[in-house]
């Protein structure tokens, strides 16, 4: 047999072997008998759990403590609701009312209105904002008119207008860079 044959035979051998789901025997042992083989069961496929693709998810229960990733986790899983004057769940939300459910979900109160929620907390730079830190900004009226929840980065979460969803905007976006206020850290 020449060099070439006996790479391809070689090749097409170990090929075969992988492919075919064959179970290759011990080597052989001193004495001539082969060593015991082990039954290894074959692995059992996991449990899945049905997963209902049109449920919302929802919020975690009600605690005393939380952290900022925690908070802006819960007003992300909102986006999308819709915008309602006085809303408080969400059925619909305004401003001030998504902000307060956002928070009670973790046993934190918060005044019902934007005004109210500006006076607390410790005022925060804009350059060190943390998720689940207030940002406040004037919209319909001088002062403090609109709030929304940070959540990493430029980017924070709110119920905007009759005309939207909460949803997630840029803080150096133009529209809300100049209507900035402040930023309140309540945790």
């Amino acid at each position: 047999m020449g060099k070439g044959t006996l790479s391809i035979l070689l090749t097409v051998t170990l090929t075969a072997c992988a492919s075919s789901g064959a179970v290759p025997r011990p080597f052989p042992t001193p004495g001539g008998h082969p060593a015991p083989t082990a039954e290894v069961p074959a692995p059992k496929p996991p449990e899945t759990v049905p997963v209902d693709p049109v449920a919302p998810t929802p919020p975690p229960p009600a605690t005393s403590s939380a952290d900022g990733y925690a908070l802006a986790g819960t007003a992300l899983s909102l986006r999308g609701a819709p915008y309602r004057n006085q809303g408080t769940d969400p059925s619909g939300f305004d401003c001030s009312g998504f902000v307060q459910y956002v928070y009670q979900q973790y046993g934190l109160p918060l005044p019902r209105e934007v005004k109210e929620q500006f006076r607390k907390g410790k005022k925060i730079d804009p350059g060190r904002l943390e998720p689940g830190d207030l940002v406040f900004f004037t919209t319909v009226a001088p002062g403090a008119s609109h709030v929304g929840i940070a959540i990493g980065g430029d980017q924070f979460v709110h119920a905007p207008s009759e005309r939207g969803v909460v949803r997630v905007e840029q803080l150096s976006a133009t529209y809300w860079r100049t209507r900035f206020v402040g930023a309140k850290r309540v945790l």
